[in-house]
């Protein structure tokens, strides 16, 4: 053995072991991308709007200004065919993506952060917010290939359990912390402190590999890994081809249904709060949003401690379920108590219930689509059931003003349950055993023509 294997050999030793390789890092790593993501959404989707509400903006303005930055998570389904094809894979087959998207978020939050009087200048506003929200779905779709590809099977709800709730944890900081500072110091202090923290947070990639023998950076030493090379899609037409294969399968054409019907209570529910508490009583949008950021915190740690393990005990599918029936008869408190409305401890208490069963629950539907995917094409096929999602997400805020022009409150609230009712009959028809048969049968199906 020469001095250089040596030294190579003793240099491993001294590096962190690959996200492959250790179990705790591959928590901890997405553990960290998820609170950046989270960031963004805080104040985009909550903080903003309600800062938006209190200065006198309509429902309808809202409700644009949220729909506008939510699209770019649409064009998911064109960026990550992109990621699949192309990547280097000498840095991983998902990292470089990863690093890509948490620099746009720190560069466009900089940029965003010096857009003069916004409220004034929306559509100077609106466009850096856009920008901003691209380069997290950028983050989001390598973040979950990134998860597929590496975490196996059996760790993938528990996974998915720290994932969405440390993203909860982010979204419940950036919107107290952010609204705090929005009213304190200001909208171009606020915005600058959330590419700090994003910032931060890009080390953790930074310096962990996806598998053993990679580079870092594009500077230093490393190899791609053999289990990428062989994983490698080296054509638009094999991607399509797979990509058909898997997704004409009874069950990835289902799960589009209830991610979509589901995100769209989500995201009526999500934009009528703060205009609900703000414009019909009276509430400022620091006292929502500090009961919001509690609340989510709390789903948060909840879902980060709690629903990976009721979801590995009792199975996906039902927990989601049990869920969703839950989500269902809440909004039903706040028709049949109409009086309790001004009485701060009773809309705490929805609004704390809300947050957690809908940290919960999407847990639970993403750890079932999350499941239903084919390596082969992760990035891909998960971003379509993510496109199905935010399309809902888009809706959800675009229809809030078209309800409030000709329903009361109560109708609202009771559109949401509607949501919930429909995707809960449509998850029963879920069988996700047989799509992990029908998935391995198409991967021996493929082996076989390559031994041929």
């Amino acid at each position: 053995m020469d001095i250089n294997t040596i030294i190579s050999i003793e240099k491993r030793k001294n590096e962190l072991p690959a996200l492959s390789d250790h179990t705790f890092l591959r928590y901890f790593n997405f553990i960290a991308l998820y609170l950046a993501q989270g960031i963004p959404e805080g104040m985009l989707y909550f903080g903003l709007p309600a800062w938006m509400a209190v200065n006198g903006k309509s429902p309808g303005e809202i409700g644009a200004f949220v729909a506008v930055v939510t699209t770019p998570w649409t064009f998911k389904v064109l960026i990550a065919p992109l990621m699949d094809r192309f990547t280097y894979l000498p840095m991983g087959k998902r990292r470089p993506w990863v690093l890509t998207g948490q620099l746009g978020l720190m560069v466009f939050f900089v940029l965003m952060s010096i857009v003069p009087d916004p409220l004034n200048n929306m559509t100077l506003f609106t466009l850096a917010a856009f920008m901003v929200s691209f380069s997290g779905a950028l983050q989001d779709v390598s973040t979950d290939g990134m998860a597929i590809d590496i975490i196996p099977i059996e760790q993938q709800a528990r996974a998915n359990g720290f994932m969405w709730g440390s993203k909860t944890i982010g979204i419940s900081a950036s919107l107290y912390i952010g609204s705090h500072l929005i009213n304190s110091f200001g909208y171009h202090t606020a915005i600058l402190s959330l590419a700090c923290a994003v910032c931060i947070i890009m080390i953790v990639p930074a310096t962990l590999k996806e598998r053993p023998g990679e580079k870092i950076l594009p500077w230093t030493k490393g190899i791609a890994s053999s289990v990428n090379l062989l994983a490698k899609v080296n054509s638009w037409s094999e991607i399509g081809k797979s990509l058909l294969r898997v997704m004409k399968l009874r069950n990835s054409l289902l799960m589009i249904f209830p991610l979509f019907f589901a995100t769209t209570g989500f995201g009526l529910m999500n934009t009528l709060l703060p205009i609900f508490t703000i414009q019909q009583l009276g509430w400022t949008n620091i006292h929502y949003s500090e009961i919001n950021a509690t609340a989510s915190l709390a789903g948060g740690i909840g879902g980060m401690m709690i629903c990976g393990i009721l979801l590995d005990k009792f199975g996906k599918v039902k927990m989601l379920s049990f869920f969703l029936v839950l989500l269902m008869l809440l909004p039903l408190s706040i028709i049949l108590l109409k009086n309790y409305w001004n009485t701060p401890e009773f809309i705490n208490i929805y609004i704390s219930t809300y947050n957690f069963l809908y940290v919960f629950s999407t847990i639970g539907m993403f750890a079932v689509a999350m499941k239903l995917c084919w390596k082969k094409v992760s990035a891909t096929q998960f971003t379509l059931f993510m496109v199905a999602a935010n399309l809902g997400l888009i809706a959800g805020p675009a229809i809030i003003g078209f309800l409030k022009n000709k329903f009361s409150w109560d109708y609202i609230f009771l559109t949401f349950s509607l949501m919930m009712i429909i995707t809960l009959i449509l998850v029963q028809f879920l069988r996700t055993d047989d799509q992990l048969h029908a998935i391995s049968l198409m991967e021996e199906q493929e082996q076989n023509i390559v031994h041929v």
